[in-house]
């Protein structure tokens, strides 16, 4: 088993720096004007975290590529970390959001494009009704003040080492003795996560068991595979012991598809047959465009109906001027009809494949103890030999020194990867091509790495 030798990994990574720099003096230049009106000179703090000194500017994105303002292309496997799934700017969207913007954008009323979709997606996921929202986290909140308000009860069950956007609740990790603690960057919590939260392991049905023992429990929101931190598949029914325990003890199960639809055009609970009670999905599904939406059941819907007042239906924390506006309707209808089709997921899944199997040659050539782990059209390497069984196992094997390295690596030979993780995510543009060039890079990045 090949070790890493860190003086010689430091030595590489700062004759990266300099290649990285040398290579994008336009991006260079708008980052020092950014920095004078924007913190880190990007628009969202967590770009920063960006390998290389400075951010990469887009001048476009067209498919699977974009281009920098500096003219270099580059193949994209973040693909905005699942937000472009479906590729950058995708004509049938394009076209739809373009007829769109002379017809209004937003209006607080409804489309009949909105009829089309809450239709389709209770086709694909099989809920039959849906609400709208504008991003994937704004749709976790509203799901869980719904299970609160349906069950009277305060708690939420989360998997350790989670990310469902930046619900207030999810921030929470086990801490010792098994204890539910506030997430390593958790900023301005309003209150201490133990309040309102329970995190139990991924694939532990006993942790989860104790946890809705206590009788308080609203809701347990999950991913059925995990996906931040690495990619954690589910043990063999354990997405159905999550149901029946919910179900046994009167909380209601949110499933988070935001990342799990690379599983398939009905994302993982589609492709298994699962029965949440609620859903939830972001991103992707508007090929671009701000959107988001939960789905949930009959019996939700009507209990709803029964327990909340036309006349305070506007105040409950269930809304947002925006939702529902007339621009991501249309992108959501085109998107769903023509581009996130059955088979699209034909082309992206044999794809994330046979990079996975280029990832794996290269590991296995240099004996490195890593892993590759496969989810649709959607894949991952991380830096332990077995594949991890839970959150804990996945955070435990992460090395951040190590893959802003093999990120910036990939970077200078036009590649780019998803910041924070090592995954890599098809589109319906992505080619052959594109994934040979990642398996050739990988391949000269690990031989130079462990020589």
């Amino acid at each position: 088993m090949s070790t890493l030798d860190r003086t010689r990994l430091a030595d590489l990574h700062a004759r990266e720096r300099e290649a990285f720099t040398a290579a994008r003096p336009r991006s260079r230049a708008l980052a020092e004007r950014a920095a004078q009106h924007m913190p880190g000179g990007v628009p969202m703090s967590w770009m920063v975290k960006w390998p290389g000194d400075h951010p990469v500017f887009v001048d476009h994105a067209a498919g699977a590529h974009f281009t920098c303002v500096d003219g270099i292309d580059h193949v994209d496997l973040c693909l905005g970390d699942t937000g472009a799934m479906m590729g950058h700017s995708p004509a049938p969207t394009v076209e739809a959001v373009t007829r769109q913007l002379s017809r209004g954008i937003t209006t607080m009323l409804p489309t009949e494009d909105a009829i089309a979709v809450s239709t389709g997606l209770a086709e694909r996921f099989g809920l039959p009704y849906w609400q709208f929202t504008l991003t994937a986290t704004d749709a976790n909140r509203h799901a869980i003040r719904y299970a609160r308000h349906l069950t009277g009860r305060s708690k939420v069950v989360v998997h350790n080492w989670c990310y469902h956007g930046s619900v207030d609740e999810a921030f929470a990790t086990l801490g010792p003795e098994g204890r539910t603690v506030d997430r390593p960057g958790n900023i301005g919590a309003p209150v201490a996560t133990a309040e309102t939260t329970r995190v139990v392991e991924f694939n532990d049905l006993d942790a989860l068991e104790r946890a809705l023992a206590h009788g308080d429990v609203a809701a347990i929101l999950v991913e059925p595979a995990l996906t931040n931190i690495g990619i954690v598949l589910p043990d063999p029914g354990y997405n159905e012991g999550v149901r029946e325990l919910a179900t046994r003890y009167g909380a209601l199960l949110v499933n988070d598809e935001t990342h799990t639809i690379c599983a398939g055009p009905g994302g993982y609970t589609g492709a298994h047959g699962l029965e949440p009670d609620l859903l939830v999905i972001g991103k992707s599904i508007g090929g671009g465009i701000p959107c988001g939406t939960f789905g949930f059941s009959q019996d939700i819907a009507d209990r709803i109906v029964r327990s909340v007042e036309l006349e305070d239906v506007d105040v409950g924390g269930i809304g947002g001027t925006l939702a529902g506006n007339g621009l991501s309707m249309a992108a959501m209808k085109a998107t769903l009809d023509h581009v996130m089709t059955p088979a699209a997921f034909e082309h992206m899944v044999p794809l994330a494949d046979a990079w996975a199997d280029g990832v794996q040659s290269g590991i296995d050539e240099v004996g490195a103890p890593w892993h590759v782990t496969r989810l649709g059209a959607r894949a991952e390497y991380n830096f332990s030999l077995e594949p991890s069984h839970d959150g804990q196992q996945a955070h435990d094997a992460d090395d951040f020194e190590l893959q802003q390295y093999l990120h910036l690596y990939a970077l200078n030979r036009g590649i780019l990867l998803t910041p924070f993780h090592n995954m890599a995510l098809m589109s319906p543009s992505t080619t052959q091509a594109d994934v040979d060039a990642h398996s050739a890079m990988f391949l000269d990045c690990v031989r130079e790495l462990f020589a």
